[in-house]
């Protein structure tokens, strides 16, 4: 071993030290040698990140960015066993928040000179091939863009898909009753949750904007009588949801289309719009709230369920185009056009299309479990997923499912149930009391 390995490794071996002592996570850190050290002062569970080789610390530091980090555990340069995401993620928490490194000024210093043995450390180059290929924000949308997010998002592959959601292949924040459930039941009751929030009726036109693969339009017509229509811009889905409705034996009841919501038209009783809303762009709210409401009966009701953020201080100058590292991450990566909205200014345009808002549930913890179970499923599918994806594909999956169930348990993204009717009339369209939600 030459002069330079030492010293890459004696840097490598100082700086896992010192994380351990700011961090005291629960677990291990594996160099390229076989060296295995502890994150903390005792750690207990087997979870490990192995760092391939000295050249992968070296790329981090050159482009200190979470892109670097991400691209870096895609190519297999860094690496974890033991246990999920999640579960270290959980770990490095001190209540709700994430645990921070603090450093004084002047370890800024000493911590730059010990780096300094990677500064021109090679490695393999980690490819960028997995990442959306136009515009990733959406802030400058057309219509016909709509589709291409959409589809790079779910037209992954069904089978892919179906390995960590349930039977019904629902792909949104599930309801608890208890925690100890399952993903199937969870889904299922938050399907019923659903149709009695909208206080379905037999014989009821109901619509689903943004229909997923058709669980929640199939169960509201085989358990409440509805006769349902769901839009999706996702081919993977919509040739899933009929073939669904037909193998039920309901598709003279259920129908989906290859549709964008802002060209549908008719009226219906109920609509729901659920997982769909972040898809939209914030300055397209206003028109999908009038659209909305344009297709809603005079005495039906509307179910907004989105994923929102916190509400933030007006922004100015450079910040005010600033895309926040994780936030970036997710669009490349995942979600190309995604923007959240916080339920203040989401509830405000509700009101000023018209719409009367009468009920509004956070779920925010729901989706933490529902995101951590989805990682874990998964994860024990490891194999299975790689067939269908790619390793890469799939280790992006993983990290993305991961990272989104912290930002929840942390508070960073919420989870909100909106319930609205079309306008205030003097006979209420529901009933005096949520006492009928939970019988």
């Amino acid at each position: 071993m030459s002069a330079k390995d030492d010293r890459q490794l004696e840097a490598a071996r100082a700086l896992v030290r010192d994380l351990a002592g700011r961090l005291n996570a629960d677990g291990w850190v594996r160099l390229w040698d076989g060296t295995r050290l502890p994150l903390g002062s005792a750690p207990k569970s087997d979870f490990e990140i192995s760092i391939r080789d000295p050249g992968v610390i070296g790329a981090i530091l050159r482009r200190p960015s979470l892109d670097s980090i991400i691209r870096q555990y895609v190519e297999k340069g860094i690496d974890f066993s033991g246990g999920t995401l999640v579960d270290f993620g959980l770990g490095l928490q001190d209540g709700r928040k994430a645990k921070s490194i603090k450093m004084k000024p002047g370890e800024f210093a000493s911590l730059a000179l010990k780096l300094s043995p990677f500064l021109f450390a090679k490695t393999a180059d980690a490819r960028d091939a997995h990442g959306f290929g136009g515009e990733i924000t959406g802030k400058n949308r057309k219509t016909e863009d709509n589709k291409a997010y959409i589809q790079f998002h779910y037209d992954l592959s069904n089978d892919f898909y179906a390995l960590f959601l349930d039977p019904e292949m629902v792909y949104s924040c599930a309801y608890y009753t208890d925690w100890s459930n399952g993903v199937e039941q969870a889904q299922h009751d938050k399907l019923e949750m659903i149709c009695r929030k909208l206080r379905l009726k037999p014989g009821e036109r109901m619509l689903d904007i943004g229909a997923g693969w058709g669980g929640l339009l199939c169960h509201a017509a085989k358990n409440y009588g509805v006769v349902a229509h769901g839009v999706t811009l996702s081919e993977e889905q919509l040739a899933f949801a009929r073939a669904k409705a037909k193998r039920l034996g309901i598709d003279d009841r259920v129908t989906f289309e290859l549709n964008d919501y802002s060209k549908l038209t008719g009226t219906y009783d109920k609509i729901a719009s659920i997982g769909m809303y972040e898809h939209i762009g914030l300055k397209n709210i206003p028109e999908y709230m009038r659209k909305v409401r344009s297709l809603l009966a005079d005495d039906g009701l509307f179910l907004n369920h989105a994923i929102s953020r916190r509400a933030h201080k007006p922004k100015t100058g450079w910040m005010k185009s600033r895309m926040r590292p994780e936030k970036k991450a997710i669009a490349k990566y995942i979600f190309p056009g995604g923007e959240l909205d916080d339920i203040g200014h989401s509830i405000a345009a509700m009101e000023r299309a018209g719409f009367e808002v009468h009920d509004v549930e956070g779920w925010r913890l729901h989706y933490a479990r529902t995101c951590q179970l989805w990682c874990e499923r998964l994860t024990a599918n490891r194999e299975q997923a790689i067939s269908y994806v790619g390793e890469e594909k799939y280790r992006i999956w993983v990290a993305y499912l991961a990272g989104v169930s912290l930002a929840f348990s942390r508070g960073t993204l919420r989870l909100f149930q909106t319930l609205a009717s079309k306008s205030a009339k003097p006979n209420p369209v529901l009933p005096p009391t949520r006492a009928d939600l939970y019988r």
